[in-house]
């Protein structure tokens, strides 16, 4: 039975809570201007003058079992959402608990704000031993968020928050901390502030004509052209989709772009970055496109990437013009408009590419995967097949996930892949499947996770129940954290601390509420997955890899003797 059901939460309900026009209203009121009407967080003695507000401001509140899992949902739900994931942590622990997924956001280029109150203006440093005391938490914030911010007045608050909307449309989006002092927080403010409304951004100039007419030329001219599409075009795909077809170019996605080409579309090759194979094709284009990525070097596995022919970079920021690999030419500005008035120049113009063989690559690419890992890519192909159409899929730095998963789905639209190929933290899936769900409910939400990475935020399945959220998750048993093992074997490093004790899986999901499903034998993989997702409510598979020829150590305990 959920908690929140056994217990009752006391006389005090949302409808006699004191309304206070105090700097809390209207950090949240400006921010619900924004569009944002859920926020993830934990609610603590500091941060009360904020979840005061919320059933006043129709803010849907979601209560994680931790602070980082709250971060991980704000993070998957700000994706699917096309907005700023928000989350509200109380000060100290509940703040230094979340800088994992802010870590993850800044990574990934995903908007977040998180808000939390701070040490009393005045009261900075003091080392009185007040409650959630910490050394520096301002510091601690910033070494992690992009901006971090702390506030001296209710002008400065909310000049902050108008920043953090204007950043995440005119630079590359990163998570930003907002630091409220206690005493500002909770103090009442006039009422031109408590009522402030969105400020209008600006569109993000574009390139020069002359620039466009240049690359639109090259572009033409182009016989092998080739398109790289990373987490920075997501809301580009039209334009890319009508590029693409007019030059007859093969389209990449990095795997947060993953998507942005639907990917049964016969000029997509996936998100296959990691691949030998691919990187050839990228260094054998006579002209590289690449849209709005750092060609991150964890995507690639390590391996270098290099240009034969000329390379031409869109991007937000300039300061990516030349990042892990230079540039001939780059149009700074927004990647949709960029690549409307390319395509409006192409359309001048005689395209010479010749064809390219889009076939014959994906069957290379899917020869390689299945070498380099073929249990994690034999297996990932058996759990895709059983997986319902419009699926939004997350994952964790498992094996199953970067080693398979990435290969075998294919996606027809973005956004669908809750992923962080560069932080590449574990415990994100759950949490991700959760902020996914309550960002798009109509659509089935899936993670797909190792068992030591499950292991990370298990206590969110909670979190699910309680939201009265419908979610899968397929936990795929290698007996603790294979990759790890496979590493220390790499080095000639007996296996240590990697093989690990498992609970029992199904009775898990039903401990927190949901229903446990177990697969026994290798014909049952499919049908399995088939019936959970079709269950109600929060459902928990469990795949042991060993059934499926992968060699699994004994679970063992790794606590001392």
């Amino acid at each position: 039975m959920n908690a929140a059901t056994e217990y009752p939460t006391g006389e005090t309900t949302a409808e006699s809570t004191e309304a206070r026009d105090n700097l809390g209203y209207a950090i949240l009121h400006l921010i619900a201007g924004y569009g944002v009407r859920t926020i993830f967080g934990i609610p603590g003695t500091h941060n009360l003058e904020f979840y005061r507000h919320l059933d006043r401001l129709g803010i849907h509140a979601v209560t994680a079992r931790h602070e980082q899992g709250a971060g991980y949902a704000a993070d998957a739900w700000g994706k699917r959402s096309r907005l700023p994931g928000v989350v509200i942590a109380t000060s100290g622990p509940g703040l230094l608990n979340v800088l994992s997924a802010a870590g993850t956001a800044y990574c990934e280029s995903r908007p977040m704000i998180v808000l939390a109150p701070g040490a009393p203006l005045g009261s900075e440093k003091a080392e009185l031993g007040n409650l959630h005391e910490t050394k520096d938490q301002i510091q601690a914030a910033g070494g992690v968020f992009d901006v971090a911010h702390r506030v001296t007045s209710a002008k400065e608050a909310l000049d902050a928050v108008h920043d953090a909307f204007a950043r995440f449309s005119l630079t590359r989006p990163r998570p930003i901390y907002i630091e409220v002092p206690l005493n500002l927080l909770e103090a009442k403010v006039d009422a031109s502030f408590a009522m402030e409304a969105p400020r209008e951004i600006t569109p993000v100039p574009m390139p020069a004509a002359e620039q466009l007419s240049e690359v639109a030329d090259l572009l033409a001219r182009a016989k092998r052209p080739l398109i790289i599409a990373g987490g920075g075009s997501i809301d580009a795909g039209e334009q890319l989709q009508s590029v693409a077809e007019r030059l007859s170019s093969p389209v990449f996605s990095t795997l947060n772009g993953k998507g942005v080409l639907p990917e049964s579309h016969p000029l997509s090759l996936g998100a296959e970055l990691r691949l030998e194979a691919s990187l050839d094709y990228v260094r054998d284009a006579d002209v590289l496109l690449v849209l709005g990525s750092k060609l991150g070097v964890a995507e690639r596995r390590g391996r270098g990437i290099e240009a034969n022919g000329k390379v031409i970079r869109v991007d937000i920021l300039d300061s990516q013009r030349d990042r892990n690999l230079r540039s001939d030419y780059a149009l700074i500005g927004d990647t949709p408009a960029i690549l409307a008035a390319i395509d409006c120049e192409l359309k001048q113009r005689e395209i010479q590419s010749e064809p390219q063989n889009s076939d014959a690559m994906r069957k290379r690419f899917a020869a390689e995967a299945a070498e380099f890992d073929p249990i994690s890519d034999a297996l990932s192909a058996r759990i895709v097949s059983a997986l319902p159409h419009g699926v939004m899929v997350s994952g964790d730095s498992s094996q199953i996930f970067f080693n398979g998963v990435g290969s075998r789905l294919q996606l027809e639209e973005p956004c669908a892949f809750m992923y962080m190929a560069t932080y590449c933290t574990l415990g994100y899936a759950l949490p991700a499947a959760i902020g996914a769900k309550i960002a798009d409910p109509r659509r089935p939400s899936v993670a797909i996770v190792g068992d030591g990475a499950l292991m990370f935020s298990v206590q969110e399945l909670q979190t699910a129940t309680e939201q009265g959220l419908d979610i899968t998750v397929i936990c795929v048993d290698n007996g603790g954290y294979g990759e790890i093992r496979q590493n220390e074997i790499d080095r000639k490093i007996v296996p240590v601390a990697v093989n690990l004790s498992q609970p029992n899986w199904p009775l898990v999901a039903e401990a927190f509420g949901g229903k446990g499903f177990a697969v026994k034998s290798e014909d049952q993989l499919e049908q399995t997955i088939r019936d959970a997702i079709a269950a109600p409510g929060v459902t928990l598979v469990h795949v042991p890899v060993n059934l499926f020829g992968a060699a699994q150590p004994l679970a063992v305990s790794n606590s001392r003797k």
